[in-house]
């Protein structure tokens, strides 16, 4: 009988979500379905409140700017998270994390379009060195940003909290689903709330928060906690409770998920199906960039000319390389180029011509022209290699230094770390 209850009211909801928000399609509705998101959240108002900010039109135009901008790499990307069985509202979780930008950097120093910091880029695999970065590499970091969702999945069992403790970690989702899971408790069960089990979690809550219990100590309840069968909506999850200073769970995380959502529903909508922008829905049924391999110690300048691509455009693609050059130390490395490109490249590969250069450590009192005397190149030449804005350099500072074939390099002092590919 309860099974049939509930499921009338499942029904129930599912239409009256469509009385009330007629302005949404199942397309949207599909959105929730993915992330394991109740129906009936498509009437949360604050998720309208974002939504319709997007839908300013300053906020949309930008929206179809940024889609534009990265048009040339999101297929790729599509392409990896659909591979690695993911759904596709995950790409409107790179969007909120970086608006698309390859090389965008945050305040606490995450990087890259997953804006990975460096500790979970290390354990998903993530490079970085002298010459590479791979939070800013368009597919690796896409692979271990799926592997790392794929990880949160199997320990919260669903999309939703993988998202959130993506962006706010396990400790806080796991201690978020604790505290409601024992709120709930207590609001069905009102003769438990002096149990002295109830109190005994309370109180191990309290000293994890003030640092006075390990993480572990969170997890024991919620194991046991999951015992009781107590189901947790998004929306009571993100239940704000007046008078705590420590909600379930952090204002950034709250708007998160939304502008995931907001984010997603946006591309279903009519601005979009227009004939100026109506090509951003074909986008991912064709290929658009290729991975080759290249061997180290090559310069993308000198394999830009090969393929008949301007350097800048090859760089913008390939900004896990730090300065450019494919790494020394690796035999074969992974760059990509423009899918339209690929011919020329497999043509033309054997015709790189190979690059001399050293990394050279500015020290205390170098300016430009006194660099670039001490190796006998046009200190213009160094500017460009490093793309130099001004002529001011800071202390221990690392320059790409060009050594040309026809140029004698003198004064080369056995600390500098010299490169011959």
């Amino acid at each position: 009988m309860n099974k049939i209850f509930l499921f009338l009211f499942y029904c129930l909801s599912t239409v009256n979500a469509f009385l009330v928000d007629s302005n949404f399609s199942q397309k949207d509705l599909q959105v929730l379905e993915d992330l394991d998101i109740e129906i009936s959240f498509i009437r949360d108002y604050k998720l309208k409140k974002i939504y319709d900010n997007f839908l300013n039109k300053n906020n949309s135009n930008t929206y179809v700017d940024r889609l534009n901008n990265a048009s040339l790499f999101l297929p790729r990307v599509k392409k990896v998270l659909k591979h690695k069985g993911l759904p596709p509202v995950f790409l409107y979780m790179a969007m909120a994390e970086s608006n698309f930008t390859i090389d965008a950097k945050s305040k606490a120093k995450a990087i890259g379009l997953w804006q990975f910091m460096k500790p979970t880029a290390k354990n998903y695999g993530l490079k970085k060195n002298l010459y590479i970065d791979e939070r800013m590499d368009i597919v690796k970091s896409t692979l271990a940003a799926s592997r790392y969702l794929k990880t949160l999945h199997k320990i919260f069992g669903k999309w939703y909290l993988a998202a959130l403790a993506y962006n706010c970690g396990e400790g806080r989702v796991t201690e978020a689903i604790v505290r409601a899971s024992l709120d709930k408790y207590v609001l069905l069960n009102p003769q438990e709330i002096n149990n002295p089990k109830v109190k005994d979690f309370r109180k191990t809550i309290k000293n994890y928060q003030e640092r006075k219990n390990k993480f572990l100590s969170i997890r024991k309840i919620l194991k046991k906690i999951k015992k009781w069968d107590i189901e947790l909506s998004l929306t009571e999850l993100l239940k704000i409770q007046g008078g705590l200073s420590r909600n379930y769970l952090p204002k950034e995380s709250r708007i998160y998920i939304r502008k995931i959502i907001a984010l997603a529903i946006m591309n279903s909508n009519n601005f979009i199906k227009t004939n100026q922008n109506s090509h951003l829905l074909n986008m991912g049924i064709s290929s658009t960039i290729a991975t080759v391999s290249i061997k180290g110690g090559l310069h993308l300048k000198n394999i830009s000319k090969v393929i008949n691509m301007k350097y800048a455009d090859l760089k913008s693609l390939n900004k896990h390389l730090i300065r450019s050059i494919i790494p020394p130390n690796e035999k074969l490395y992974s760059i990509h180029i423009p899918y339209n490109k690929l011919f020329s490249f497999n043509k033309n590969k054997d015709f790189i011509e190979d690059t001399k250069y050293i990394i050279y450590i500015v020290k205390n009192g170098d300016t430009l022209s006194k660099i670039a005397n001490i190796y006998n190149i046009p200190y213009k030449l160094i500017k460009n290699y490093n793309n130099l804005k001004s002529n001011i350099l800071r202390i221990r500072q690392k320059l790409i230094i060009p050594i040309l074939n026809n140029i004698l390099v003198k004064n080369i002092k056995s600390g500098d770390k010299i490169a011959i590919s």
